[in-house]
């Protein structure tokens, strides 16, 4: 047990430092969007809007990945 609850908190470090990049990612596609540039991390092809692009919908799932590994870390920390 005590093995699984090192991969639970690696998993959760991974997850934490992806979700962070992702909606960096995304935060930054916006404010091109917003400021009327081009978007220079690569999600958005030309002006698209940031909202429909793959950069938004990895910082959903990357945050919803992360909310379930949260959850499995404070059930983790409960068990003796």
């Amino acid at each position: 047990m005590k093995n699984m609850k090192k991969v639970i908190k690696t998993q959760f470090i991974v997850l934490l430092v992806g979700t962070i990049f992702a909606w960096g990612n995304f935060t930054w596609e916006l404010i091109n969007w917003l400021n009327v540039r081009n978007c220079s991390t690569g999600c958005a092809a030309g002006s698209a809007n940031p909202f429909l692009t793959p950069c938004f919908y990895g910082a959903i799932f990357f945050t919803a990945a992360f909310i379930l590994s949260v959850i499995l870390l404070k059930g983790t920390k409960k068990e003796p």
